[in-house]
């Protein structure tokens, strides 16, 4: 017999997708002004853009990403969407790993990386530490069963 998945109340993906152009369009369009928010412990995620390059095309290919602090280095989680596949931005990042981040007006940057073993452990936490998030390991174990790639940008 077949494993249940969680109950999730996700919006339909067109609509996902929709308000992540959106959000994108407003960061471009006032130059970090607007979209782009330090993370605040324990109530939201940081939102910054990161200019990964893409691997194949050698093109810049911006995105616009949930994160919070470890110190001095940046966390995110390589997601597309609850989609089962890595992000075509995780795929670039892996090809050319040194790229910029914008955190609002602020740039930084930074050298990518997958965190690995206790490291990853630990910044899992912080991502499903999050009011609201109900039972995020479970719902990620039963949307990507490959797992989540943690990311970690540190300064260079």
């Amino acid at each position: 017999m077949p494993t249940p998945t969680p109950k999730t109340d996700l919006p339909p993906r067109w609509l996902i997708r929709t308000i992540w152009r959106g959000h994108r369009l407003l960061v471009r369009v006032t130059g970090g002004r607007l979209g782009l928010y330090p993370p605040v412990a324990g109530k939201r995620m940081g939102m910054m853009r990161v200019h990964a390059i893409g691997r194949t095309s050698g093109r810049p290919r911006p995105v616009v990403l949930g994160y919070f602090e470890d110190g001095e280095n940046l966390a995110t989680l390589a997601m597309n969407g609850w989609a089962p596949t890595d992000p075509a931005w995780w795929r670039n990042l892996k090809a050319h790993p040194d790229v910029r981040v914008d955190l609002g007006l602020r740039r930084r940057r930074v050298h990518a990386r997958a965190a690995e073993a206790d490291e990853r452990a630990r910044l899992w936490v912080g991502f499903t530490d999050h009011p609201g998030w109900g039972d995020v390991d479970a719902f990620a174990a039963a949307k990507r069963p490959l797992g989540t790639t943690v990311v970690v940008l540190e300064p260079r």
